[in-house]
C-alpha cells in the first residue's frame, strides 16, 4: 500500500549570505493511519520539516511523495490546491478569525472549496460535535477558553477531510491540563484512522503519539516505534 507520506533524500538549504542546511538528506516513509510525534531543539529542523510535510516549502533537493504525486514538482496554485484539499493545519497560536462564530471558522476551508452552505453548516456542526463543542456553535472565539479555540481549530483542520493532520505545537499556549485534554483529541482522532503529524518539543506530549522521530541537525537522530508501549512499559 502506498505511504501517504515519503520523503526521499530531502535537503532544504537557506541562502542568508551563507548556506544553512535546515534538512540535510532525510528520508522518512509514514503509512496511512500512523500518529507521528517530532521533536528536537531549536534549529534541529522540525519547523522546516513541517513547512515542506505542509506544502508551504520546497525542498532544494530530493522529492516528496504525498499520496503517490511528487509535490516537490508541483507549482504555487497546485501546492495551494493540496493545503487546500488534502492537507489540514492546527497551529500553536489557533488562528481563528475573532469577528466569525465557531461555525464559521470551521466553515473556512470547505467555503474556499466550493461547497455550499447547507453542506457547510452540516459538515461544522458535524465536526464541532466530534471536538465536544456541538453546544457553541454561535460563540465567537472571545467566548471561548483556550482549550475550547484549539478544539475550533482542530475540527477546522478537519472539516475537509484531509489525508493527513499536521500540528505545530497544538499545546503550546495552554497550561498542561488543557493541553493533556487537547492530546485526548488527537488520540481519539488517531484511533479513527487519521494520519497525524505534530511538531513538539514536550516528551510528556511526543509520548502520545506511535512514533518519535527526533531531529538534531536536520538529520533524523532517532525513529522509535510503539513509543507510548515503551513508555507504559518504561
Amino acid at each position: 500500500m502506498e505511504p501517504v507520506i515519503h520523503l526521499e533524500s530531502v535537503t532544504k538549504t537557506y541562502h542568508v549570505g551563507v548556506g544553512v542546511t535546515a534538512l540535510d538528506d532525510v528520508d522518512l516513509v509514514v503509512p496511512d493511519g500512523q500518529y507521528v510525534a517530532i521533536m528536537g531543539s531549536s534549529g534541529s529542523g522540525k519547523s522546516t520539516m513541517l513547512n515542506l510535510l505542509g506544502c508551504l516549502d520546497r525542498p532544494s533537493s530530493g522529492k516528496y511523495y504525498l499520496g503517490g504525486d511528487d509535490v516537490s514538482t508541483f507549482s504555487d496554485n497546485q501546492l495551494s490546491e493540496i493545503r487546500n484539499t488534502r492537507l489540514g493545519f492546527v497551529f500553536q497560536s489557533f488562528n481563528l478569525i475573532s469577528w466569525m462564530t465557531v461555525t464559521q471558522n470551521i466553515e473556512i476551508p470547505l467555503f474556499y472549496k466550493g461547497v455550499s452552505r447547507s453542506q457547510r453548516h452540516r459538515k461544522s456542526a458535524e465536526m464541532a460535535d466530534l471536538v465536544g463543542l456541538g453546544d457553541r456553535l454561535d460563540h465567537r472565539p472571545s467566548q471561548l477558553s483556550g482549550g475550547q479555540m484549539q478544539r475550533v481549530a482542530i475540527a477546522r483542520a478537519l472539516s475537509n477531510d484531509p489525508m493527513v493532520l499536521l500540528a505545530d505545537e497544538p499545546t503550546g499556549n495552554l497550561d498542561t491540563n488543557t493541553g493533556e485534554e487537547i492530546m485526548e483529541v488527537f488520540t481519539e482522532l488517531s484511533e479513527r484512522g487519521r494520519t497525524i503529524l505534530m511538531v513538539t518539543h514536550e516528551s510528556y506530549i511526543a509520548a502520545h503519539a506511535d512514533r518519535v522521530i527526533t531531529l538534531r541537525d536536520g538529520r533524523i537522530e532517532s525513529d522509535v516505534m510503539d513509543y507510548k508501549a515503551d513508555e507504559h512499559h518504561g
